[in-house]
């Protein structure tokens, strides 16, 4: 026998709640429901013909055709209106893999030497100032006292006075492991005159990064004088998240853009990609390599970064405000037309731009609505939006007036450790101790954080203590603080999202 049963939505217009809005009347199915499969509580993903154990050891909850279906809900005409709801066509494109992401502009480390010494000696007549200094290949840096080298040049004037070859070959292969030049050497042959301060000349044009040392120093061979790095060409390193991974190539297109310029763009090419992950911020390196002639791009330089990996081809896509996420499921409310919605589970694929590919659940020439705000809840994950449009249960005392439901969300503590953390997806994995109040043993366990929360402050392998609220059939961290940590200010509680 079909049953009629009714939903009040209400809607706000510009910050003013509505007051009794006509009813909306959805139709349930008429026939007896009827089990599709069974499901594990915390793994939907997990599926089996009959009762059972899940792997966690909960019992499998039954999934019934009208739940996997939905119920088709039929809007009035004005009420849509009011609501203003905006559809659009999926269709089917191109979508390119965009990566958006940031970078710092470094040096180029094939363009920077280092000046060392050989041996031991005083600094003096230093032509270079300060760090910043810009200096030229050939130019004197400086001029060394060092009593070892003027032995050296003694050692060698000698060999030559005594015209023995095998003397002065020794004698010209010391001054050379000392640090002495050919040039200098040629021209001690030539005069014979014995230099007591030795100069130092610049190996590269450049500017003057690193500068430890000072007028009159004692240098040892151990101690680095300055280092010298050219800046006509820069390295670029942006961090790739680790799902992006298999979309980055060597060779790629990229372009950046600094906020010190405004409206100029570099145009570059992914040159290396780095072969290990950073462990705390799950990210890949990426080097590009951009001219810098005019030096524009510096050192320690924040920028923008777009990488333009493989497009997909013929993929049908639809606009990303359309998909409703959670942890566990992905939806799209379709407009069936006359004032009829169906809520339709969807499998997502890449997302480029303000465009994601979808690659189940919606067919080309589809109606997916881009703005129905009524029919979710921020705070709410993606079952329990759905049910603001299932039947109610209760029946309406009057027509006029909705019934409303007073009851408050469950909340748990618990403990654990943390695991990983994906600050960008406001995702925690935890290993929790055993939760009574669930019937959950302990185990490790991926959830979602409430977006008041931040993440930044807290590190894998930390001991933390926790509240999970019931939203929908998921559970989400409400409130999370650090095992041992100080007491926090009320301003700092309810920052990270303490007592809901």
């Amino acid at each position: 026998m079909i049953s009629v049963k009714h939903i009040v939505l209400f809607t706000a217009i510009t910050g003013n709640l509505l007051g009794a809005v006509m009813p909306v009347t959805v139709q349930a199915a008429n026939s007896e429901k009827k089990v599709l499969y069974w499901s594990a509580p915390m793994d939907p993903n997990f599926r089996s013909d009959k009762p059972g154990k899940s792997p966690m050891g909960m019992d499998l909850v039954p999934v019934y055709a009208t739940e996997d279906d939905g119920s088709d809900v039929s809007i009035s005409p004005v009420i849509e209106e009011d609501l203003g709801v905006r559809t659009q066509i999926a269709m089917r494109k191109t979508l390119w893999r965009n990566i958006n992401t940031v970078g710092y502009i470094d040096f180029n480390e094939a363009k920077v030497s280092h000046i060392h010494l050989r041996t031991t000696g005083w600094i003096e007549n230093l032509t270079v100032k300060s760090e910043g200094d810009r200096v030229k290949k050939g130019e004197r840096l400086f001029d060394l006292y060092s009593p070892e080298l003027v032995n050296a040049q003694q050692e060698l004037v000698t060999a030559l006075s005594s015209g023995n070859k095998g003397l002065i070959r020794a004698s010209k292969e010391r001054l050379i492991a000392l640090g002495i030049s050919k040039n200098q050497i040629r021209t001690l042959v030539k005069n014979r005159k014995v230099k007591q301060r030795i100069s130092v000349y610049a190996s590269q044009d450049g500017v003057v990064s690193d500068f430890p040392v000072r007028e009159g120093m004692y240098i040892k061979p151990s101690m680095k004088v300055m280092t010298l790095a050219d800046l006509s060409t820069v390295w670029l390193e942006a961090n790739v998240f680790e799902r992006q991974l298999e979309w980055v190539k060597v060779g790629q297109k990229t372009e950046v853009q600094l906020s010190y310029i405004p409206g100029k763009i570099w145009q570059g090419k992914v040159k290396f990609i780095y072969p290990t992950l950073d462990p705390v911020t799950r990210t890949l390196k990426v080097r590009m390599q951009f001219d810098n002639p005019d030096e524009l791009l510096k050192p320690n330089m924040y920028a923008n970064v777009r990488i333009y990996a493989k497009p997909e081809k013929n993929v049908i896509a639809i606009p990303l405000e359309a998909l409703i996420r959670t942890g566990h499921d992905e939806r799209v409310i379709i407009a069936l037309g006359d004032g009829k919605f169906k809520a339709r589970h969807v499998k997502s694929g890449i997302e480029s731009g303000n465009e994601v590919e979808i690659l189940s659940g919606v067919n080309v020439g589809d109606k997916v609505v881009t703005s129905a705000q009524f029919l979710i809840d921020s705070e709410a994950s993606v079952r329990a939006s759905i049910t603001r449009m299932t039947p109610v249960e209760k029946k309406l005392n009057n027509k006029n007036t909705p019934a409303t439901s007073s009851s408050k969300a469950q909340v748990i503590k618990a403990k654990g450790v943390i695991k990983a953390i994906d600050s960008q997806a406001g995702k925690l994995t935890i290993h929790h101790e055993a939760i009574p109040e669930l019937s959950w043993p302990s185990m490790t366990m991926d959830f979602n954080v409430m977006k008041n929360i931040k993440l930044d402050t807290f590190h894998s392998g930390e001991k933390v203590s926790f509240k999970l609220m019931k939203m929908g059939d998921d559970y989400m961290i409400s409130a999370l603080h650090q095992v041992g940590a100080m007491a926090m200010s009320a301003d700092k509680i309810k920052a990270q999202g303490a007592d809901q």
